[in-house]
């Protein structure tokens, strides 16, 4: 296992005041963090997002993307719920990075979808890796989740590597007339299951 822990530190946040716990890979160097609510251990499922960072859409409240919603969505359930975790995996643009994101957008710009740019660029739709899933959540004493994901094939990338999805939640947030076509591919060439009457706007 090449994932290890470092340290951790409380967090506040607008819902609730979080564990940070951080986690380095040694085999690549990214640092993650796992942001904990609550005491969630033992056998019962908890709610979890695995969220890949998205600098323009976390941070820099990019309406292309629903990113941004969907991790401020996600840790205010997971503090209605009183407990639950998020992994916020550093993995930018699908995995390609974030100047390479930027050279993607120029393409989208172009008129080239989400995918279609990816693949310009020489990269596959989504390049993201999960292997590190499984041991932070181990090391926080979690041993099944209900994740809130629009992506079955992240359920099942999950699952492959030892994560127990005992549910998939939906997140239908953030849609807007800006990332419309986004939103489109993801259903229509990623598999994203989201549905027209489950969505809350943002305009």
């Amino acid at each position: 296992m090449t994932v290890e822990f470092v340290a951790s530190c409380k967090l506040p946040t607008p819902w609730g005041v979080f564990q940070m716990v951080g986690f380095e890979d040694r085999e690549t160097g990214k640092e993650h963090v796992a942001l904990v609510y609550g005491e969630p251990s033992g056998d019962a499922p908890v709610l979890a997002r695995v969220h890949s960072e998205c600098l323009t859409g976390d941070s820099l409240f990019s309406l292309r993307c629903d990113c941004g919603f969907q991790l401020q969505e996600a840790l205010k359930r997971i503090s209605e719920a009183g407990e639950g975790v998020l992994l916020y995996l550093r993995q930018e643009g699908r995995g390609i990075g974030l100047l390479n994101k930027v050279k993607a957008y120029h393409l989208q710009d172009g008129g080239a979808d989400t995918v279609e740019a990816n693949e310009q660029l020489g990269f596959e739709a989504d390049m993201r890796d999960y292997t590190m899933c499984q041991p932070m959540l181990n090391h926080i004493g979690i041993k099944q989740v209900r994740l809130m994901t629009n992506n079955p094939r992240k359920v099942k990338a999950l699952e492959k590597y030892g994560v127990a999805v005992a549910e998939r939640v939906p997140l239908q947030v953030g849609k807007n007339r800006h990332n419309e076509d986004y939103l489109a591919t993801k259903m229509g060439k990623l598999g994203h299951m989201m549905t027209e009457h489950h969505f809350k706007d943002d305009e």
